[in-house]
C-alpha cells in the first residue's frame, strides 16, 4: 500500500526567497512537469486578500482561484493546493470548488491565533470543506505548543475531519527526539482517516533524516504527506529536497515517481535561482534553528550588517523569544547598537588573567550565608594553602589583606562598592559599565547562553571564564543555593526577597547549568567545596 505522498511546495514556500516572483510560463512548466513526474500534490502558491495584494501575473501570490486555473494540469492524477495564512484572506471571496482549479487549501494558523480566534478559525476551516475543497490544517510552529495545547488542536481537527493535519517545523528547530515525540503524540490521538503532513526546514541538515523517520513511524499504516522543494529551495536553510525524497521512495519503496523528470525541472528552472539567491546550510541558518527565529531576522543581520556568525548568534539571542518568531527591523537595529555597546574583544584580558591566575591556588568566595558562618575556617584555609581569593559580586574587607580579585557581573553590585573597589583588582563582564581603566573586561556574551534562563548567573560565568583560561582546579566557599528558609545573601544590601517564589526554579536551573559545565570539563576532582552548598554533590 502506498501510504506516503509527496507534496512539492517549491512554488509556494520555496518561492518565498524570490518573493514568489516566478514568470507565468515558469509556474506552468514547473507545475506540469511535477505532475508528469507523478508528484502526488503540488502547492501552486498562496491565496491572499485582494485588498492587500494586487495580482497582475508572474507571481504565485494569487487572490482568486480562477487565476490558478492556467497552471493546473488536469490530465494527470496530481492534486493541486494553495496555502492561506489565517488573517490574510477574505473567506467570503472563496469560490466553490468546480474541478477546474485547485483541489484543496492548506490553512496555516499560529498558536496565538488558536488562543484568540478559535471560533473564527473553526468557521474558516468548515467553510473550506463546505465549498467542496480538500482541507489541510497546518498549525504553525508545532514546537511552540505544549503537549496539552497540541492535543486541543488535534481534538478540533478530529471534529472537522480535514484531509490532513500538519506537524510543522517552522523555524528549523527540531531534533529527532522532537519529531518522534510530536509524531507519536499526534498519531495516537488523530483520527486514523486523517493524513499527517510533515513540513520541515533544514537548519540542522536533518530534513531528509526526519522524512525517513516519519515514514518509519507511519509503519505502512497512517497516510503521511511529506513536504519538499526542488533542490531544497527556500529562505535561509531551505527545505527538504524533493529529489532526495523522490530517489529514496523510488529505490527503497518502489514508488513510481520519475526521478529524471525531477532533475530536469531543477536543471531548467531552479539552478539559476541558486546562483542569485543563497540557501542551504550555513552557520547563521543554524542560529535561526537554535533560537527559533523568523528567517528574515537572519537575512537582515547577515546582509545589512555583514556580521560574523557569532555576532548574529548573540543579537538573535537578545530578541525576546516571542518576537523572534516575527521580524522587526527597527528592533534588530536597536539591539545591534546595544550589542556593540557591550561587545569587547577579550583576548588580551584572558591572556592577562591566565598569566596572573594559572599557577595559583584559588579560592572562589561566592555569596551565601555559609561564608559568614564559616569565616574563621575560610581564612585559615587561605593562610594554610596560600590561596588567591576571587570574590564574586561583593567585597569583604577582611579578605583584602590577601592576594585578591573581585569578579563583577552586575552593575548594581559593582556600583555599591565604588570606594572599596579602589583597593582591589576588578574583573568585569562587558555588560557592566566600567568606571576604572584598570578593570579587566571580558566579553559578556561569550559566557552566557541566551537560550537558557539564569545562564547569566555571575558564578556560572566565572566558572566558564576560568575554564576558558585552563583553570579547572580551585576551592569554593559560599554558593549555598537559594533557600526558602533564609536569604541567599547574608548582607541585606543584596535584597533577593523578590525572587523568593522562584528559589526552587532558580536552583534547578543552576543545577542543570552546572551539570552541563561538569560534562564539558570532564574531571571535577580538582574542585572542592569548603562550605556547605546544595550543589556540592554534583562535583563528586
Amino acid at each position: 500500500m502506498k501510504n506516503i505522498k509527496i507534496l512539492d511546495c517549491t512554488l509556494r514556500d520555496g518561492g518565498r526567497i524570490i518573493d514568489c516572483k516566478f514568470p507565468d510560463s515558469e509556474i506552468r512548466d514547473i507545475s506540469y512537469h511535477l505532475a508528469a513526474a507523478n508528484i502526488d500534490i503540488v502547492e501552486i502558491g498562496f491565496l491572499r486578500d485582494r485588498h492587500n495584494t494586487n495580482y497582475n501575473g508572474n507571481t504565485t501570490f494569487f487572490t482568486d482561484v480562477d487565476q490558478i486555473r492556467p497552471f493546473v494540469d488536469r490530465s494527470r492524477n496530481t492534486k493541486y493546493v494553495a496555502f492561506i495564512d489565517y488573517g490574510m484572506y477574505d473567506w467570503d471571496s472563496l469560490k466553490p470548488y468546480d474541478g477546474t482549479s485547485i483541489d484543496g487549501l492548506r490553512i496555516g494558523f499560529t498558536r496565538k491565533n488558536f488562543e484568540t480566534d478559535r471560533e473564527q478559525i473553526i468557521q474558516c476551516l468548515q467553510s473550506v470543506k463546505e465549498k467542496g475543497y480538500l482541507l489541510f490544517v497546518q498549525g504553525v510552529n508545532s514546537l511552540g505548543y505544549t503537549d496539552r495545547e497540541l492535543l486541543e488542536v488535534v481534538d478540533l481537527v478530529n471534529e472537522i475531519q480535514p484531509t490532513g493535519f500538519g506537524i510543522v517545523d517552522t523555524y528549523g528547530a527540531m531534533y529527532m527526539d522532537d519529531v518522534d515525540r510530536l509524531y507519536t503524540l499526534v498519531d495516537h490521538n488523530l483520527d486514523e482517516n486523517i493524513a499527517i503532513d510533515f513540513h520541515s526546514h533544514n537548519n540542522y541538515q536533518l530534513s531528509f533524516a526526519f522524512a525517513q523517520e516519519i515514514i518509519r513511524l507511519s509503519n505502512g499504516k497512517r497516510e503521511v504527506i511529506i513536504d519538499c522543494t526542488l533542490n531544497g529551495m527556500g529562505k535561509v536553510a531551505g527545505n527538504l529536497n524533493t529529489e532526495l525524497i523522490v530517489d529514496y521512495l523510488v529505490r527503497k519503496r518502489n514508488y513510481d515517481y520519475d526521478f529524471d523528470g525531477v532533475l530536469d525541472i531543477i536543471d531548467n528552472h531552479i539552478y539559476k535561482y541558486q546562483l542569485e539567491h543563497k540557501w542551504g546550510y550555513s552557520i547563521p541558518a543554524l542560529m535561526g534553528g537554535i533560537y527559533k527565529s523568523h528567517p528574515n531576522n537572519i537575512i537582515y543581520l547577515t546582509e545589512k550588517f555583514r556580521l560574523a556568525t557569532k555576532d548574529v548568534k548573540y543579537i538573535i539571542s537578545m530578541i525576546d523569544p516571542q518576537l523572534r518568531m516575527r521580524y522587526d527591523y527597527d528592533n534588530i537595529q536597536r539591539l545591534y547598537q546595544e550589542y556593540n555597546n557591550v561587545k569587547v574583544d577579550d583576548k588580551e584580558a584572558l591572556t592577562l588573567l591566565k598569566k596572573r591566575l594559572l599557577d595559583k591556588n584559588i579560592l572562589l568566595l561566592m555569596p551565601g550565608s555559609s561564608i559568614a558562618n564559616n569565616k574563621d575556617s575560610i581564612i585559615q584555609e587561605i593562610e594554610n594553602k596560600d590561596l588567591t581569593v576571587i570574590m564574586v559580586n561583593f567585597i569583604d574587607e577582611d579578605y583584602l589583606k590577601y592576594k585578591c580579585f573581585v569578579f563583577w557581573g552586575s552593575n548594581k553590585r559593582y556600583d555599591k562598592y565604588k570606594d572599596l573597589r579602589k583597593k582591589v583588582q576588578s574583573i568585569i563582564t562587558s555588560n557592566v559599565k566600567s568606571d576604572n581603566l584598570s578593570d579587566i573586561i571580558v566579553n559578556y556574551d561569550s559566557y552566557v547562553d541566551r537560550t537558557e534562563e539564569y545562564s547569566d548567573n555571575t558564578t556560572l560565568m566565572l566558572l566558564r571564564i576560568l575554564q576558558r583560561i585552563g583553570i579547572i582546579s580551585y576551592f569554593i566557599a559560599g554558593f549555598d543555593g537559594f533557600s526558602e528558609q533564609g536569604s541567599y545573601f547574608k548582607s541585606n544590601i543584596f535584597d533577593e526577597e523578590r525572587f523568593r517564589p522562584k528559589y526552587d526554579e532558580i536552583n534547578k536551573a543552576i543545577t542543570r547549568h552546572l551539570k552541563n559545565f561538569i560534562d564539558s570539563i570532564g574531571e571535577t576532582k580538582g574542585i572542592k567545596f569548603i562550605t556547605p552548598s546544595i550543589y556540592k554533590d554534583l562535583f563528586g
